[in-house]
Protein backbone atom coordinates (compact mmCIF):
# COMPACT_ATOMS: atom_id res chain seq x y z
CA UNK A 1 0.00 0.00 0.00
CA UNK A 2 1.48 3.78 -0.90
CA UNK A 3 1.54 6.82 1.51
CA UNK A 4 -0.27 8.80 -1.41
CA UNK A 5 0.57 12.00 0.38
CA UNK A 6 1.84 14.48 -2.39
CA UNK A 7 4.02 16.01 -0.07
CA UNK A 8 5.04 13.83 2.28
CA UNK A 9 7.57 14.42 6.00
CA UNK A 10 10.60 12.61 5.76
CA UNK A 11 10.44 10.03 8.37
CA UNK A 12 13.63 9.66 11.01
CA UNK A 13 13.90 6.15 12.04
CA UNK A 14 16.19 3.85 14.37
CA UNK A 15 18.57 3.87 16.48
CA UNK A 16 18.93 2.49 20.28
CA UNK A 17 18.10 6.22 21.97
CA UNK A 18 14.09 5.70 20.66
CA UNK A 19 13.31 2.46 22.59
CA UNK A 20 11.79 2.91 25.51
CA UNK A 21 14.48 1.31 28.65
CA UNK A 22 11.16 -0.90 30.47
CA UNK A 23 7.52 -1.48 30.19
CA UNK A 24 5.07 1.58 29.11
CA UNK A 25 1.85 1.79 27.98
CA UNK A 26 1.78 4.89 25.86
CA UNK A 27 -1.25 5.89 23.73
CA UNK A 28 -0.09 6.60 19.85
CA UNK A 29 -2.42 9.37 18.78
CA UNK A 30 -3.27 8.32 15.02
CA UNK A 31 -3.96 10.71 12.06
CA UNK A 32 -7.12 10.04 9.23
CA UNK A 33 -5.21 9.75 5.73
CA UNK A 34 -7.42 9.73 2.29
CA UNK A 35 -5.37 6.66 0.79
CA UNK A 36 -6.36 6.62 -2.98
CA UNK A 37 -9.75 7.28 -4.33
CA UNK A 38 -11.72 7.34 -1.42
CA UNK A 39 -10.10 5.18 1.22
CA UNK A 40 -9.35 6.85 4.72
CA UNK A 41 -7.12 4.93 6.94
CA UNK A 42 -5.73 5.48 10.57
CA UNK A 43 -2.36 6.27 10.32
CA UNK A 44 -0.44 5.03 14.01
CA UNK A 45 2.86 4.64 12.76
CA UNK A 46 5.04 6.80 12.67
CA UNK A 47 3.57 9.07 14.62
CA UNK A 48 4.74 12.14 17.01
CA UNK A 49 7.50 10.28 19.26
CA UNK A 50 6.87 7.27 17.64
CA UNK A 51 8.69 5.96 14.61
CA UNK A 52 9.04 2.30 15.43
CA UNK A 53 8.30 -0.73 16.92
CA UNK A 54 10.67 -3.48 16.10
CA UNK A 55 11.49 -3.05 12.46
CA UNK A 56 7.47 -2.52 12.35
CA UNK A 57 7.83 0.86 10.64
CA UNK A 58 4.51 1.73 9.20
CA UNK A 59 0.93 0.99 10.26
CA UNK A 60 -2.16 2.35 8.66
CA UNK A 61 -5.94 0.89 10.02
CA UNK A 62 -8.53 1.03 8.10
CA UNK A 63 -12.91 0.42 8.05
CA UNK A 64 -15.00 -1.04 8.71
CA UNK A 65 -15.86 0.63 5.69
CA UNK A 66 -19.45 -0.16 3.65
CA UNK A 67 -18.22 0.08 0.10
CA UNK A 68 -20.86 -1.99 -1.39
CA UNK A 69 -21.90 1.14 -4.18
CA UNK A 70 -18.27 1.97 -4.11
CA UNK A 71 -14.86 1.19 -5.90
CA UNK A 72 -13.47 0.85 -2.32
CA UNK A 73 -9.97 0.04 -2.38
CA UNK A 74 -7.92 1.77 -5.37
CA UNK A 75 -4.36 2.18 -5.73
CA UNK A 76 -2.59 2.34 -8.82
CA UNK A 77 1.05 0.93 -9.25
CA UNK A 78 3.65 2.38 -7.52
CA UNK A 79 7.31 1.77 -5.71
CA UNK A 80 9.04 0.41 -2.61
CA UNK A 81 12.33 0.00 -2.07
CA UNK A 82 14.48 -1.48 1.26
CA UNK A 83 10.86 -2.90 3.10
CA UNK A 84 8.41 -5.71 3.37
CA UNK A 85 4.42 -4.82 2.87
CA UNK A 86 2.20 -7.23 5.45
CA UNK A 87 -1.42 -7.36 4.23
CA UNK A 88 -4.00 -7.89 6.68
CA UNK A 89 -7.96 -8.48 6.01
CA UNK A 90 -10.58 -8.83 8.70
CA UNK A 91 -13.19 -8.24 6.26
CA UNK A 92 -12.94 -7.77 2.64
CA UNK A 93 -10.91 -8.25 -0.87
CA UNK A 94 -8.06 -7.17 -2.25
CA UNK A 95 -6.26 -7.61 -5.25
CA UNK A 96 -2.45 -7.48 -5.97
CA UNK A 97 -0.58 -7.58 -9.10
CA UNK A 98 3.18 -6.54 -8.56
CA UNK A 99 6.18 -6.30 -11.14
CA UNK A 100 6.98 -9.85 -10.35
CA UNK A 101 3.94 -11.04 -12.50
CA UNK A 102 1.92 -12.13 -9.01
CA UNK A 103 -1.15 -11.40 -9.71
CA UNK A 104 -3.84 -12.67 -6.62
CA UNK A 105 -6.68 -11.66 -4.87
CA UNK A 106 -7.05 -12.55 -1.27
CA UNK A 107 -9.03 -11.84 1.99
CA UNK A 108 -9.76 -12.57 5.76
CA UNK A 109 -7.07 -14.42 7.57
CA UNK A 110 -4.30 -14.95 4.53
CA UNK A 111 -1.01 -13.21 4.89
CA UNK A 112 0.08 -11.09 1.81
CA UNK A 113 3.50 -10.19 2.38
CA UNK A 114 5.77 -8.27 -0.37
CA UNK A 115 9.81 -7.65 -0.03
CA UNK A 116 10.49 -4.74 -1.71
CA UNK A 117 13.78 -5.25 -1.31
CA UNK A 118 16.14 -3.51 -3.89
CA UNK A 119 12.79 -2.44 -5.77
CA UNK A 120 9.32 -3.08 -6.74
CA UNK A 121 5.91 -2.10 -8.17
CA UNK A 122 3.01 -2.99 -6.98
CA UNK A 123 -1.15 -2.01 -6.68
CA UNK A 124 -4.03 -2.66 -4.93
CA UNK A 125 -7.37 -3.11 -5.94
CA UNK A 126 -10.83 -4.01 -4.37
CA UNK A 127 -11.87 -6.56 -7.20
CA UNK A 128 -14.84 -5.28 -8.97
CA UNK A 129 -17.63 -8.00 -7.41
CA UNK A 130 -16.23 -7.36 -3.57
CA UNK A 131 -18.03 -8.28 -0.75
CA UNK A 132 -19.73 -5.32 1.03
CA UNK A 133 -17.46 -3.81 3.52
CA UNK A 134 -13.21 -3.48 3.80
CA UNK A 135 -11.49 -3.61 7.12
CA UNK A 136 -7.74 -4.34 7.63
CA UNK A 137 -4.21 -3.00 8.35
CA UNK A 138 -1.01 -2.24 6.30
CA UNK A 139 1.80 -3.01 7.72
CA UNK A 140 5.91 -2.33 6.35
CA UNK A 141 8.45 -4.23 8.30
CA UNK A 142 12.41 -1.96 8.01
CA UNK A 143 14.91 -4.73 6.41
CA UNK A 144 18.26 -4.60 8.04
CA UNK A 145 21.15 -3.52 6.24
CA UNK A 146 22.33 -6.91 5.19
CA UNK A 147 19.14 -7.34 3.56
CA UNK A 148 17.53 -4.58 2.04
CA UNK A 149 19.09 -4.83 -1.51
CA UNK A 150 17.70 -8.46 -1.70
CA UNK A 151 15.88 -9.67 -4.70
CA UNK A 152 12.04 -8.57 -4.29
CA UNK A 153 9.96 -11.31 -3.68
CA UNK A 154 5.87 -11.70 -3.17
CA UNK A 155 4.31 -14.60 -0.91
CA UNK A 156 0.53 -15.36 -0.26
CA UNK A 157 -0.32 -18.05 2.33
CA UNK A 158 -3.99 -18.41 2.73
CA UNK A 159 -3.62 -20.70 5.52
CA UNK A 160 -1.84 -19.73 9.00
CA UNK A 161 -0.96 -20.89 12.29
CA UNK A 162 -2.45 -20.41 15.53
CA UNK A 163 -4.38 -21.51 18.62
CA UNK A 164 -7.43 -20.99 21.01
CA UNK A 165 -7.42 -20.89 24.88
CA UNK A 166 -9.94 -19.50 27.00
CA UNK A 167 -11.68 -16.98 24.87
CA UNK A 168 -8.76 -16.17 22.97
CA UNK A 169 -7.36 -17.43 19.46
CA UNK A 170 -4.51 -15.88 18.09
CA UNK A 171 -3.39 -16.11 14.60
CA UNK A 172 0.52 -15.67 13.72
CA UNK A 173 1.27 -13.63 10.68
CA UNK A 174 4.76 -13.21 11.25
CA UNK A 175 7.39 -14.50 13.76
CA UNK A 176 6.91 -17.20 16.57
CA UNK A 177 3.99 -16.59 19.32
CA UNK A 178 2.71 -19.66 21.83
CA UNK A 179 4.75 -21.65 19.56
CA UNK A 180 3.29 -21.47 16.69
CA UNK A 181 5.49 -19.84 13.38
CA UNK A 182 4.40 -18.10 10.65
CA UNK A 183 5.26 -19.01 7.18
CA UNK A 184 6.21 -15.65 6.31
CA UNK A 185 10.17 -15.04 5.31
CA UNK A 186 11.50 -12.31 8.17
CA UNK A 187 14.39 -10.79 7.94
CA UNK A 188 14.66 -9.53 11.58
CA UNK A 189 13.39 -11.14 15.13
CA UNK A 190 9.95 -9.60 15.50
CA UNK A 191 6.41 -10.67 15.61
CA UNK A 192 2.66 -9.73 14.43
CA UNK A 193 -0.37 -11.70 16.13
CA UNK A 194 -3.92 -11.46 15.44
CA UNK A 195 -5.33 -11.89 18.70
CA UNK A 196 -9.57 -12.53 19.06
CA UNK A 197 -10.84 -11.88 22.22
CA UNK A 198 -14.38 -13.36 23.50
CA UNK A 199 -16.55 -11.37 25.17
CA UNK A 200 -15.67 -11.96 28.34
CA UNK A 201 -12.22 -12.79 28.22
CA UNK A 202 -9.41 -12.40 30.35
CA UNK A 203 -6.07 -13.85 29.50
CA UNK A 204 -2.23 -13.91 29.55
CA UNK A 205 -0.38 -13.65 26.31
CA UNK A 206 3.56 -14.81 26.56
CA UNK A 207 5.76 -11.88 25.42
CA UNK A 208 9.52 -11.63 24.63
CA UNK A 209 11.40 -9.54 27.33
CA UNK A 210 13.93 -8.37 24.71
CA UNK A 211 10.95 -7.28 22.37
CA UNK A 212 9.11 -3.82 21.64
CA UNK A 213 5.67 -4.22 21.27
CA UNK A 214 2.66 -1.72 20.32
CA UNK A 215 -1.03 -3.22 20.04
CA UNK A 216 -3.61 -1.96 17.62
CA UNK A 217 -7.57 -2.40 18.69
CA UNK A 218 -8.92 -3.24 15.33
CA UNK A 219 -11.90 -4.06 16.20
CA UNK A 220 -13.40 -3.69 19.68
CA UNK A 221 -12.54 -2.60 22.76
CA UNK A 222 -10.38 -4.04 25.71
CA UNK A 223 -8.24 -3.33 29.29
CA UNK A 224 -4.48 -3.70 28.73
CA UNK A 225 -2.86 -4.30 31.86
CA UNK A 226 -5.30 -2.50 33.35
CA UNK A 227 -5.00 0.94 30.66
CA UNK A 228 -8.19 1.01 28.40
CA UNK A 229 -8.22 0.35 24.54
CA UNK A 230 -10.78 1.50 22.14
CA UNK A 231 -11.13 0.34 18.53
CA UNK A 232 -8.70 2.63 15.80
CA UNK A 233 -6.53 3.35 18.67
CA UNK A 234 -3.18 1.67 19.65
CA UNK A 235 -0.60 1.32 22.94
CA UNK A 236 3.03 1.58 22.62
CA UNK A 237 4.21 -1.23 25.29
CA UNK A 238 7.80 -0.85 25.67
CA UNK A 239 10.32 -3.40 26.22
CA UNK A 240 10.88 -5.99 29.23
CA UNK A 241 7.67 -7.51 29.90
CA UNK A 242 7.11 -11.71 29.65
CA UNK A 243 3.51 -11.41 29.75
CA UNK A 244 0.56 -9.30 28.75
CA UNK A 245 -3.11 -9.02 30.27
CA UNK A 246 -5.96 -8.08 28.33
CA UNK A 247 -9.69 -8.40 29.37
CA UNK A 248 -12.62 -7.60 26.63
CA UNK A 249 -16.26 -7.06 27.65
CA UNK A 250 -17.45 -7.74 23.46
CA UNK A 251 -15.54 -9.56 21.14
CA UNK A 252 -12.77 -8.14 19.82
CA UNK A 253 -9.91 -7.85 17.53
CA UNK A 254 -6.67 -6.87 19.00
CA UNK A 255 -2.78 -6.58 16.46
CA UNK A 256 0.00 -7.32 18.37
CA UNK A 257 3.29 -6.23 16.82
CA UNK A 258 6.91 -6.49 18.42
CA UNK A 259 10.35 -7.24 17.61
CA UNK A 260 14.11 -6.61 18.54
CA UNK A 261 14.79 -2.87 18.85
CA UNK A 262 15.95 -1.70 15.48
CA UNK A 263 19.48 -0.60 15.71
CA UNK A 264 19.93 0.82 12.77
CA UNK A 265 18.95 4.97 11.83
CA UNK A 266 16.78 5.25 8.07
CA UNK A 267 15.03 7.76 6.28
CA UNK A 268 11.65 6.90 5.14
CA UNK A 269 10.20 9.54 2.62
CA UNK A 270 6.78 8.53 0.19
CA UNK A 271 7.03 4.63 -0.26
CA UNK A 272 11.29 4.08 0.06
CA UNK A 273 13.24 3.29 3.05
CA UNK A 274 16.82 4.34 2.72
CA UNK A 275 19.93 5.02 4.78
CA UNK A 276 20.16 8.50 3.07
CA UNK A 277 18.29 11.79 1.60
CA UNK A 278 20.92 10.93 -1.61
CA UNK A 279 19.39 7.25 -1.80
CA UNK A 280 16.03 8.55 -1.65
CA UNK A 281 16.30 11.07 -4.26
CA UNK A 282 17.70 8.32 -6.63
CA UNK A 283 14.95 5.96 -5.78
CA UNK A 284 12.64 8.68 -6.54
CA UNK A 285 14.71 9.90 -9.72
CA UNK A 286 14.36 6.45 -11.22
CA UNK A 287 11.08 5.62 -10.89
CA UNK A 288 9.62 8.72 -12.25
CA UNK A 289 12.47 7.86 -15.16
CA UNK A 290 10.46 4.40 -15.49
CA UNK A 291 13.63 2.35 -15.07
CA UNK A 292 14.07 -1.04 -14.94
CA UNK A 293 15.09 -0.98 -11.40
CA UNK A 294 11.28 -1.19 -10.20
CA UNK A 295 9.78 -3.04 -13.84
CA UNK A 296 6.05 -2.67 -14.42
CA UNK A 297 2.43 -3.89 -13.07
CA UNK A 298 1.22 -5.92 -15.91
CA UNK A 299 -3.10 -5.80 -16.16
CA UNK A 300 -3.64 -2.47 -14.23
CA UNK A 301 -6.05 -0.11 -15.82
CA UNK A 302 -4.39 3.12 -15.47
CA UNK A 303 -1.50 5.46 -14.67
CA UNK A 304 0.96 4.52 -12.33
CA UNK A 305 1.49 7.22 -9.44
CA UNK A 306 4.29 9.54 -9.51
CA UNK A 307 6.83 10.35 -6.81
CA UNK A 308 6.15 13.91 -5.47
CA UNK A 309 8.70 16.13 -5.43
CA UNK A 310 11.46 16.33 -2.91
CA UNK A 311 11.34 18.78 0.51
CA UNK A 312 13.20 21.46 -0.43
CA UNK A 313 15.50 20.55 2.87
CA UNK A 314 17.78 17.45 3.01
CA UNK A 315 16.69 14.26 3.77
CA UNK A 316 19.44 12.93 6.84
CA UNK A 317 19.06 10.25 9.01
CA UNK A 318 19.60 11.66 12.52
CA UNK A 319 18.64 9.89 16.17
CA UNK A 320 16.57 11.38 18.26
CA UNK A 321 15.73 11.62 22.36
CA UNK A 322 13.22 9.39 24.10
Amino acid sequence: MSNLDRSPAARVLGGPESTTAGPSLELLPGKEVLLGESTRVRRLLPTLGRRLVGAWAFVDHYGPDDVAAAAGMQVAPHPHTGLQTVSWLLEGSVHHRDSLGSDVTFGPGELALMTAGHGIAHSEQSPHEHPRFLHGAQLWVALPDGSRDTAPAFEHHATLPGWTSDGLTATVLMGSFGGATSPGVAYTPLVGVDLALATGADVEVPLEPDFEYGLLASSGSATVEGAPLDRGAMLYLGTGRTSLRLTADEPTRLLLLGGEPFEEQLVMWWNFIGRSGEEIADYAEQWNAESARFGAVVGYDGDRLEAPPLPPVPLKARGRQR
